[in-house]
């Protein structure tokens, strides 16, 4: 939801009451081109749309690899996201299925 409220009209609250660490991937978003205030180790406050460009990313877990996946399909140029052993766990040949859906993902260094 990150990424998505990235790409809408508006500022948008995002409260994770249960994990203190699951938003701690926005500075990734922020080097991208997203305009992200983490208020506090729950909250953090979205302003879009903003247009992301391409970065090279690190993926610190599976939650944050997919939202950082996501940010990298809407982002302009190429990203190159390191550490996907999580995705490639948690979401089998995804590459391979949004490949099929148009996208242009590309494995390196296999």
């Amino acid at each position: 939801m990150v990424v998505t409220a990235t790409q809408s009209k508006g500022s948008v609250l995002i409260f994770e009451k249960m994990f203190e660490s699951r938003l701690f991937f926005t500075d990734k978003l922020v080097s991208m081109g997203a305009r992200i205030v983490l208020c506090d180790p729950h909250r953090a406050v979205i302003q879009g749309p903003t247009r992301l460009h391409g970065e090279l990313i690190t993926s610190p877990d599976i939650r944050a690899g997919m939202a950082l996946l996501i940010a990298a399909l809407c982002a302009e140029g190429t990203s190159t996201i390191q550490n996907i052993k999580q995705l490639d766990r948690g979401y089998e040949r995804i590459d391979e299925r949004l490949n099929a859906l148009g996208a242009r993902i590309e494995r390196v260094g296999r």
